[in-house]
Protein backbone atom coordinates (compact mmCIF):
# COMPACT_ATOMS: atom_id res chain seq x y z
CA UNK A 1 0.00 0.00 0.00
CA UNK A 2 1.11 3.01 -1.12
CA UNK A 3 2.69 6.03 1.61
CA UNK A 4 1.52 9.31 1.58
CA UNK A 5 2.21 10.52 4.79
CA UNK A 6 5.64 12.10 2.86
CA UNK A 7 4.77 12.12 -0.93
CA UNK A 8 6.33 14.94 -2.95
CA UNK A 9 4.83 15.97 -6.28
CA UNK A 10 6.33 13.81 -8.99
CA UNK A 11 6.96 16.46 -11.60
CA UNK A 12 4.34 18.54 -13.42
CA UNK A 13 1.15 16.66 -12.87
CA UNK A 14 -0.72 17.37 -9.85
CA UNK A 15 -1.75 14.07 -7.63
CA UNK A 16 -5.04 13.75 -6.13
CA UNK A 17 -5.33 10.94 -3.86
CA UNK A 18 -8.82 9.44 -3.37
CA UNK A 19 -8.19 7.39 -0.02
CA UNK A 20 -11.32 5.12 0.64
CA UNK A 21 -11.99 2.32 2.78
CA UNK A 22 -13.51 -1.06 1.47
CA UNK A 23 -16.84 -0.73 2.18
CA UNK A 24 -17.13 2.83 1.52
CA UNK A 25 -20.76 3.78 -0.03
CA UNK A 26 -19.55 6.96 -1.00
CA UNK A 27 -16.45 5.79 -3.01
CA UNK A 28 -17.59 6.43 -6.49
CA UNK A 29 -19.15 9.81 -5.62
CA UNK A 30 -15.73 10.66 -4.34
CA UNK A 31 -13.96 9.25 -7.48
CA UNK A 32 -16.68 11.14 -9.79
CA UNK A 33 -16.00 14.76 -7.89
CA UNK A 34 -12.17 13.80 -8.54
CA UNK A 35 -12.59 13.33 -12.31
CA UNK A 36 -14.97 15.98 -12.79
CA UNK A 37 -13.18 18.51 -11.02
CA UNK A 38 -9.64 17.31 -12.70
CA UNK A 39 -10.97 17.35 -16.35
CA UNK A 40 -13.23 20.16 -15.87
CA UNK A 41 -9.96 22.25 -14.60
CA UNK A 42 -7.09 21.14 -16.57
CA UNK A 43 -6.86 17.63 -17.33
CA UNK A 44 -3.29 16.98 -16.25
CA UNK A 45 -4.00 15.75 -13.05
CA UNK A 46 -3.18 12.20 -11.82
CA UNK A 47 -5.99 10.27 -9.79
CA UNK A 48 -5.10 7.64 -7.75
CA UNK A 49 -7.54 5.48 -5.39
CA UNK A 50 -5.74 4.25 -2.51
CA UNK A 51 -7.79 1.85 -0.19
CA UNK A 52 -7.10 1.73 4.02
CA UNK A 53 -8.11 -1.39 4.59
CA UNK A 54 -7.83 -1.18 8.21
CA UNK A 55 -7.05 1.01 11.54
CA UNK A 56 -3.46 0.37 11.11
CA UNK A 57 -3.12 1.64 7.84
CA UNK A 58 -5.57 4.77 8.65
CA UNK A 59 -2.84 5.90 11.21
CA UNK A 60 -0.21 5.35 9.20
CA UNK A 61 -1.23 7.62 6.51
CA UNK A 62 -2.70 10.09 8.72
CA UNK A 63 -6.54 9.14 7.21
CA UNK A 64 -9.38 11.20 8.74
CA UNK A 65 -12.10 8.95 7.31
CA UNK A 66 -13.95 7.65 3.93
CA UNK A 67 -13.71 9.64 1.78
CA UNK A 68 -10.82 11.40 1.94
CA UNK A 69 -9.37 13.51 -1.10
CA UNK A 70 -5.85 14.58 -0.98
CA UNK A 71 -4.04 17.33 -3.06
CA UNK A 72 -0.28 16.42 -3.39
CA UNK A 73 -0.28 14.52 -0.31
CA UNK A 74 -2.65 17.58 1.47
CA UNK A 75 -6.24 17.01 2.63
CA UNK A 76 -8.01 19.53 0.46
CA UNK A 77 -10.66 20.23 3.34
CA UNK A 78 -8.86 23.80 4.69
CA UNK A 79 -7.96 23.04 8.67
CA UNK A 80 -8.16 19.45 8.45
CA UNK A 81 -4.44 19.75 9.42
CA UNK A 82 -5.42 20.35 12.47
CA UNK A 83 -7.00 16.94 12.76
CA UNK A 84 -5.24 13.97 14.60
CA UNK A 85 -7.64 11.85 15.27
CA UNK A 86 -7.17 9.26 12.61
CA UNK A 87 -9.82 6.64 12.21
CA UNK A 88 -10.99 3.47 10.18
CA UNK A 89 -14.40 4.74 9.33
CA UNK A 90 -16.88 7.30 7.40
CA UNK A 91 -16.11 11.09 7.10
CA UNK A 92 -18.39 14.25 7.44
CA UNK A 93 -17.48 17.08 5.94
CA UNK A 94 -19.68 20.57 7.16
CA UNK A 95 -21.16 22.29 4.35
CA UNK A 96 -22.76 25.13 4.15
CA UNK A 97 -25.86 24.09 5.90
CA UNK A 98 -25.67 20.27 6.65
CA UNK A 99 -23.11 17.91 7.27
CA UNK A 100 -22.47 16.03 4.00
CA UNK A 101 -20.60 12.78 2.64
CA UNK A 102 -17.92 14.75 0.56
CA UNK A 103 -15.93 17.54 0.45
CA UNK A 104 -16.57 20.52 -1.18
CA UNK A 105 -15.86 20.58 -5.16
CA UNK A 106 -14.73 24.41 -4.03
CA UNK A 107 -11.97 22.91 -2.17
CA UNK A 108 -10.76 20.54 -4.61
CA UNK A 109 -10.91 23.51 -7.40
CA UNK A 110 -8.63 25.52 -5.02
CA UNK A 111 -6.39 22.99 -4.28
CA UNK A 112 -5.20 22.35 -8.50
CA UNK A 113 -4.96 26.36 -8.77
CA UNK A 114 -2.79 26.21 -5.91
CA UNK A 115 -0.88 23.29 -7.18
CA UNK A 116 -0.80 24.71 -10.92
CA UNK A 117 0.43 27.65 -9.90
CA UNK A 118 3.59 26.04 -8.28
CA UNK A 119 6.65 26.55 -10.19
Amino acid sequence: MPDVIDRQPTGARPLVEVLITPDCPHRDAAITLAQRVCEHLSGRAEIQVIQVPDQSAAERLRFLGSPTIRMDGRDIEPGAEWNLEFVHGCRLYQGAHSLQALPEEGWLRQALDNAEAQP
